[in-house]
């Protein structure tokens, strides 16, 4: 008889994030918790997003990353916790490894990850103070002895792809593109359901215990000339490109305001730096998710684009 699926914690649920972790949680049949502040908020929306929670069979928490009681509740009600905290809480992660040690009982913790590899990339200031609490909370977690898996995924598609790898658009280049460094470094374009799907696939599978999960989906590592290339092709029109030389970026990251300024750094880490790609995965540290879940049907990046046709 097939072991049965592990209960699985969502912090940080109703977030850009937690939400697809959720739902992808449930879909793969995992008894489901969401920690929230507010089973019944006032807000339309959140509570549109938490009926669809409840309709897909997830168990609402009431409790709250600052209140320690509530927090150890919700944790001895699971057997993975995922955290999905936005930048503001990294640093708090520490309240949740406190409530994981008090309870005892958790199986796998993923703390809020999801971008590039803390641990082994060269990115400038401000991006590189913004990772320095994910670095922390990873010392922390080892130092506790919890069981973990650190999911690296490269760009969320839903952040990278409406401007086409631009840094800083907010839709399509109209007549020009501009381009960071020569285009030619690879990145990683993830959407935000798939990485869901991959962290929850994780949760129970003994290859990622203790190791870091790589999501580049083969399709979806290409260079920003191939990226620009490949939707000019897909809505028939061409444009010019303007190169940015990395001693300009460089200069741009320090003169411009929060948080265009952490953007344009974590960019040029990936797109001029090539830090997403550039690098075999130690296998004594890290997994690649293409390799153990060859079977995940995927968003490619060329499906993703047709959204924007």
């Amino acid at each position: 008889m097939a072991s049965e699926k592990s209960k699985i914690l969502v912090v940080g649920a109703t977030g850009y994030l937690g939400r697809h972790v959720v739902a992808a949680s449930a879909r793969l049949g995992h008894p489901t918790l969401a920690l929230v502040r507010d089973t019944a908020p006032s807000d339309p929306a959140k509570a549109a997003l938490l009926k669809s929670f409840q309709d897909a069979g997830v168990t609402l928490l009431k409790g709250d990353l600052y209140d320690q009681a509530s927090l150890v509740s919700a944790v001895k009600a699971a057997d993975v916790v995922i955290s999905t905290l936005g930048s503001l809480q990294l640093a708090d992660q520490t309240r949740l490894i406190d409530a994981i040690k008090e309870a005892g009982n958790v199986k796998r913790f993923f703390p809020s990850e999801f971008g590039l590899d803390v641990d082994h990339t060269g990115i400038v200031e401000p991006g590189k103070s913004v990772l320095s609490a994910k670095v922390a909370i990873r010392r922390a977690v080892e130092a506790a002895g919890i069981p973990y898996t650190y999911v690296v995924a490269g760009f969320f598609a839903g952040y990278a792809l409406p401007g086409i790898g631009q840094a800083l658009a907010q839709g399509p280049p109209a007549d020009k593109a501009v381009v960071l460094g020569d285009g030619n470094a690879k990145a990683v374009y993830v959407e935000e359901g798939d990485i869901g799907t991959y962290t929850v696939l994780a949760a129970d599978d003994p290859r990622a215990e203790n190791k870091t999960l790589y999501v580049r989906p083969p399709a979806n590592t290409l260079s920003h000339n191939e990226l620009l290339a490949l939707w000019e092709k897909k809505s028939g029109r061409g444009f010019e490109r303007e190169y940015v030389p990395e001693e300009t970026v460089l200069k741009q990251i320090q003169e411009s305001p929060v948080p265009a300024n952490i953007i344009l750094s974590i960019w040029h880490a990936a797109q001029v730096r090539g830090e997403q790609t550039g690098f075999e995965v130690d296998p004594a540290k890290g997994v690649e998710a293409a390799d153990l879940y060859p079977d995940v049907k995927y968003t490619t990046v060329d499906e993703y684009l047709d959204r924007f046709l």
